[in-house]
């Protein structure tokens, strides 16, 4: 038996700390990025970028700063060392969390972090334009607040502001060897969780508890915890980021559950669905037809194809079965999958008008989920990376609605 029949107690102790191994991003390779996003820069045309505290910092520099009310990030130039700027009561606490070095231009609670960035950008050698000549490109990180760049652009009189997610996406999107690793061990340990946790359930247990023994499991396995966590029983599978409400599982029910975790800063998200107790021709029906949409989409990722068309060919799977078309429901009302690493969302997307050629290093969800309101809901979560030889799953789709998790002998 695959669901129930387990305490949670004996669930627990089937799982250990699985990060043994596991080894964080060194220096060296957030120096090659530097590297990599610079020699874009140059061939681009782009004079330097704001990279905002979060994860596009982290990224580049390995440096953890959350991003909050005041200004604190780094500024690369398209060629010369990485400058920080931050509030100068935190240039110490800054330089303790910096892996890659440089200097630290610092502001005062009552002066102006934006008269600085621009202040160092000349100090830095770009200068702005004189009247007539061409602007100096400065791209501002995408994931910075509005109050940032609103800040910066009356003062850039000179200066050619810009989305520097040109940069950051063409460096984040293709991950590394190394980063491929972190994210495979990461998906390793929430499968992990996820058979621990179907082995728990039974009637009368709430998605509550569930919820609970997830944060548990991933502590087990060696993570701070839950990333995040989504568990849905019932009609409220048919939503696919959950509902308000605590529900309680009963004998037939669909049972949707949506986790991931965190290992050296990447991110794990995979979702099961199956159902307690025998399920209905119904049931069986709907999982089926939704393993063939997310075989058919992984079928269509192959190198160069436009993302897009990843997105379509789930949706003629769908469609050939009776669902949609289009976001119509019963059906997929939300793209088939996202990229992930730092973030759990990031690009590009597989959806519609994503036109980004497939590229070795891309990673993906792939999740052409079933909604049937009033029902039940069905989504398989795996991902995939792509390789010089096509895609390739981290974890491997779900076995069947009869043995989801393929541990019968």
């Amino acid at each position: 038996m695959t669901i129930g029949g387990k305490t949670i107690e004996e669930a627990l102790a089937s799982l250990s700390d699985m990060t043994a191994g596991a080894v964080p991003i060194g220096k060296d390779e957030h120096l090659q990025r530097i590297a990599k996003a610079q020699a874009y820069m140059q061939a681009q045309g782009i004079a330097a970028i704001y990279i905002n505290a979060g994860a596009n910092l982290m990224y580049f520099t390995g440096t953890r700063w959350y991003p909050s009310e005041r200004m604190v990030g780094a500024i690369l130039p398209a060629s010369g060392p990485v400058e920080y700027i931050a509030p100068a009561f935190e240039e110490s606490t800054l330089k303790d969390f910096m892996l890659v070095e440089g200097r630290v231009n610092t502001w005062h609670e009552h002066e102006s972090p934006y008269q600085l960035f621009v202040d160092t950008l000349q100090r830095m050698g770009i200068a702005p334009a004189a009247a007539g000549a061409s602007a100096p490109r400065i791209g501002i990180c995408e994931s910075a607040a509005f109050f940032i760049y609103d800040g910066i652009r009356p003062l850039a009189n000179g200066y050619a502001l810009e989305n520097a997610r040109s940069v950051t996406a063409h460096c984040r999107t293709r991950k590394s060897v190394n980063e491929i690793a972190l994210m495979q061990r990461a998906k390793d340990m929430t499968l992990a969780v996820h058979v621990a946790t179907a082995s728990i359930l039974k009637a009368g247990i709430t998605t509550t508890e569930v919820e609970e023994f997830i944060n548990l499991a991933h502590r087990k396995v060696g993570a701070s915890g839950s990333y995040f966590v989504i568990v849905l029983f019932g009609e409220a599978t048919a939503y696919p980021h959950g509902v308000s409400y605590v529900q309680t599982l009963r004998e037939g029910d669909t049972v949707l559950i949506d986790t991931g975790c965190k290992l050296h800063n990447y991110i794990s998200d995979i979702t099961r669905t199956y159902v307690y107790g025998t399920p209905s021709e119904r049931q069986r029906s709907v999982w089926n037809s939704e393993k063939a949409a997310q075989q058919a989409a992984f079928n269509a990722a192959q190198l160069g194809v436009p993302c897009e068309e990843v997105d379509a060919a789930a949706r003629r799977s769908l469609e050939a079965d009776g669902f949609g078309p289009g976001y119509k429901l019963p059906g997929l009302p939300h793209r088939t999958g996202h990229g992930i690493g730092l973030d759990i969302h990031e690009w590009p997307y597989l959806v519609g008008g994503d036109k980004t050629p497939l590229d070795v290093g891309m990673c993906f969800s792939n999740e052409p989920m079933i909604c049937i309101p009033g029902e039940f809901g069905v989504r398989h979560e795996d991902h995939f990376y792509m390789t010089e030889h096509g895609p390739k799953w981290f974890t491997e789709p779900a076995h069947s609605i009869d043995d989801p998790f393929g541990l019968r002998k």
